[in-house]
């Protein structure tokens, strides 16, 4: 169980202790709500800005909020539950006492972690916690090990992606609040999967953000994209520190989560000797009381001193996100060379991403940030590092949010998958993409203030480089969030049916190749024809045992006499129960358009077509 600082805190016997932070209130209240009666309870000040109050037989759902100086009433900056939404009050839970089920869990290794992305409100019709869970086993039949929830935090209305959320502690009241995500998490944990939480510590969303009026919660000494940062190292930052640091605890001890993902970490500034992201990971493994947790963290500075050890200077993280792999990956399917594909318009890019872990490694200009970016990955091994074919931000930061499905054809779409799972990285997969979904995954909200609205989509076309005249779907709409929820359709649908069961057999392939469990050893080269790079070749394992080619082009190319030497044909993407144009498993001398096929030992053999 975790300690809370503040919020409304469980007394033996029935009772709530109110605590708070707010050095710029000289006078609080706490304002108790039973239907339109007001009852208002004066908090007694503590040193340091804080204030409390206790009262007994506080009962489950019992409304409140406090007032500062006798100034409006806002919502708990520390609620847990906000059923009215996020400018109404808060509401009292008592999430410890949920009955867990899942006394013997201890998680997921790191190596044999399969990650799978989802918004809980477009993965189903539903669109809650509870409704996910009928899905799970077919998720596990697949081969994935671990969900991954978009941010959850309350935000405005109930349309989302989460990254606006403005109650941190609160799990989003349409999705079903702390306790339908309790039973979802025990849930996955009974079907043998980890799960993984995405969460937001560097701002905070424009709309029901009353933090500011409590105390310094936000900084003007830098700025993320999104909005002001939140102050981890200037006056006042103890306090937020411990606001960001109780919140990992919480997700970790009271709602079992397996780790979480940091967002952005690249816009979380901290100057203080030892890095909130240090600690994070610090308060996260305490939390886990012996389970397996992971901290994993996005950025975009291919930077590895997040996941470097402590004692070599780094803040110890177990994994980050590798974006290289997608942009060197779609700019090779789909041709496109503008904004942040331009570094990649060579298909040497993604044999460099194979080899070495980044492209943009620090010996390379990058024309899109107009410098050398990034660094080396230092020998790392691999399952430091999380790739993928694409993700939230890869399809919905698209004018329309379209998919890879909608953008290239079946065999394009078995050689990105072949690619991603063959490869020396942590899978990630974008929810529908194991079966080709091609609804589209747009940027979506549901804000109530008009300003607000007009800024975000003003700024997502300026931000994303949408031109004047693309039309882009307008996120504040229903209909946008409608048309992205997933369609499910790919029993009847033999292409779609292919590709999952190309997805599904080479994840067996990872658990069960010796090679695919091997994060360190590599290779990755192109292999000439006619001077044209046209096969991309990466072995794995500590005796290269593994020899996996893919056609890069759409042409027919040969294969090289030598590859064939003393090994079987393991695995095509072509393969007929893919949907493909082979009609056997035997091995042949040339390779299809966008072909993927791996030789290796026959005592490894994965399929009989």
């Amino acid at each position: 169980m975790s300690k809370r600082n503040c919020g409304a805190l469980e007394e033996e016997g029935g009772g709530i202790r109110w605590r708070v932070w707010a050095p710029r209130a000289e006078r609080m209240e706490l304002v108790l709500f039973d239907g339109s009666q007001r009852r208002v309870q004066p908090m007694l000040r503590e040193e340091r800005g804080f204030f409390h109050a206790t009262l007994p037989d506080v009962p489950e759902g019992q409304r409140y909020a406090y007032r500062l100086n006798n100034g409006p009433e806002r919502p708990d900056p520390c609620s847990l539950w906000q059923p009215d939404g996020v400018h109404k009050p808060s509401a009292v839970v008592r999430p410890r006492r949920f009955t867990w089920t899942d006394r013997d869990w201890k998680g997921v290794p790191r190596e044999a972690l399969v990650f799978y992305e989802l918004h809980t409100g477009t993965f189903t019709p539903e669109g809650t916690f509870e409704a996910i869970i009928p899905r799970l086993p077919a998720l596990r039949e697949l081969g994935v090990t671990a969900l991954e929830l978009m941010p959850i935090a309350q935000f405005p209305g109930s349309r989302n992606w989460g990254y606006d959320g403005v109650h941190l502690y609160a799990a989003q009241n349409t999705y079903g609040g702390p306790y339908g995500l309790q039973k979802l998490v025990d849930a996955c944990h009974a079907a043998g999967l980890a799960i993984f939480l995405d969460v937001v510590y560097n701002h905070l969303g424009p709309e029901g953000n009353y933090l500011g009026e409590f105390g310094p919660y936000f900084t003007d000494r830098y700025r993320t994209p999104w909005g002001p940062a939140l102050n981890y190292d200037g006056p006042g930052s103890d306090a937020v520190r411990d606001f960001i640091l109780d919140n990992v605890r919480m997700w970790i001890a009271d709602f079992h989560f397996d780790g979480l993902r940091l967002d952005a970490v690249h816009a979380l500034f901290d100057s203080r000797p030892r890095h909130i992201l240090r600690e994070i990971k610090q308060v996260a493994d305490e939390a886990g009381a012996g389970r397996r947790v992971h901290i994993i963290a996005e950025s975009l500075r291919n930077d590895v001193g997040i996941v470097r050890a402590p004692e070599c200077g780094g803040h110890g993280l177990d994994a980050e996100w590798n974006e290289d792999f997608h942009h060197a990956l779609h700019a090779c399917l789909t041709g496109e060379r503008h904004g942040k594909y331009s570094d990649f318009t060579e298909v040497r890019s993604l044999a460099r991403v194979l080899g070495q872990t980044f492209h943009l490694d620090g010996s390379i200009y990058s024309a899109y940030r107009g410098r050398h970016w990034g660094g080396p990955d230092e020998g790392l091994p691999g399952d430091r590092f999380v790739i993928g074919v694409q993700n939230h931000d890869h399809v919905g930061n698209r004018p329309c949010g379209d998919r890879l499905a909608a953008l290239v054809d079946p065999p394009k779409q078995r050689l990105a998958a072949s690619l991603m799972l063959l490869s020396p990285y942590l899978p990630l997969l974008f929810m529908g993409e194991e079966y080709g979904e091609d609804n589209p995954f747009p940027f979506f909200c549901s804000f109530h203030n008009h300003k607000v609205i007009e800024n975000v989509r003003q700024g997502r076309r300026r931000d994303y480089g949408f031109a004047p005249g693309v039309e882009m779907l307008d996120p504040q709409a229903e209909a946008t969030f409608a048309a992205a929820r997933l369609s499910w359709s790919w029993p009847e649908n033999s292409h779609r049916a292919g590709l999952r069961r190309l997805y599904a057999d080479l994840l067996a392939a990872r658990r069960r190749w010796p090679a695919l469990r091997d994060f360190t050893h590599r290779i990755a080269r192109l292999l000439p024809n006619e001077q044209t790079p046209a096969l991309l070749h990466l072995v794995r394992g500590a005796a290269e045992e593994l020899h996996a080619y893919f056609n890069l082009t759409d042409q027919i190319q040969p294969l090289p006499a030598a590859a064939r030497e003393g090994r079987m044909l393991l695995f095509s993407s072509e393969a007929a129960s893919y949907q493909g144009k082979h009609e056997s498993g035997t091995l042949a001398e040339q390779l299809r358009p966008y072909e993927c096929i791996v030789l290796g030992p026959a005592t490894w053999r994965l399929y009989f077509p």
